[in-house]
């Protein structure tokens, strides 16, 4: 019984680190999207600030092209921060089931340590 106790503690405790390395994850990916988030509020920001018949270059790949029309600039970056958003919002939602995935395991070995101590 003891060997199945063992071999029952290691797998919480693989599940655990699992755990936890994917809120790791989650978390470096919502910090990412956020950067580019922010990054695109800027260049919104800076678009409202240019002026009628201004040179407008947009970042396609590597390179930069010539886009005369601000509007239908503004309307992709703001689908794109929009999608962003949602990406945000999803990884927010399993975020927080792992991290109660993550704290329910976290009590299960905390109470198995201990009636093993005992």
């Amino acid at each position: 019984m003891a060997a199945d106790m063992d071999a029952e503690m290691q797998n919480k405790l693989m599940q655990f680190q699992q755990v936890q390395q994917q809120v790791q994850v989650i978390a470096q990916q919502k910090y990412q999207i956020d950067v580019q988030v922010t990054e695109i509020e800027k260049t919104m920001d800076e678009l409202d600030k240019v002026k009628k018949g201004a040179e407008i270059y947009k970042s396609v790949g590597t390179i930069l092209v010539r886009n005369d029309d601000k509007d239908t600039l503004k309307k992709e970056l703001e689908e794109k921060k929009e999608t962003l958003e949602i990406r945000i919002k999803t990884l927010t939602k399993q975020e927080k089931t792992l991290r109660e995935m993550h704290q329910n395991l976290q009590e299960e070995l905390t109470k198995a340590f201990q009636k093993e101590q005992a």
